[in-house]
């Protein structure tokens, strides 16, 4: 999916780009921009919209948070078969 997609299926989990706007305290036009201009969510509102909507954040803005595992899975992969 890429962030374009992303963000048009956030607006509709939401119900409305008027509701997005509320949410993150911006114009429905400037929500109106960002679908229609294939602008990048603004990294300041994408965590807000991945809580509001549950679509993770790697997939509005790859480019800011990237699709990695996590920290701690990968250092136990790193420790996996070692023996203290």
């Amino acid at each position: 999916m890429s962030p374009s997609e992303a963000l048009h299926r956030a607006v509709q989990c939401l119900g409305s780009q008027a509701k997005m706007a509320g949410l993150l305290g911006v114009t429905q036009s400037a929500v109106s921009k960002w679908l229609t201009k294939r602008q990048p969510l603004p990294v300041e509102h994408v965590l807000a919209v991945e809580s509001a909507t549950g679509i993770q954040r790697h997939l509005l803005r790859p480019d800011v948070y990237p699709d990695t595992p996590p920290v701690s899975e990968v250092a136990s992969d790193r420790l996996e078969g070692v023996r203290p």
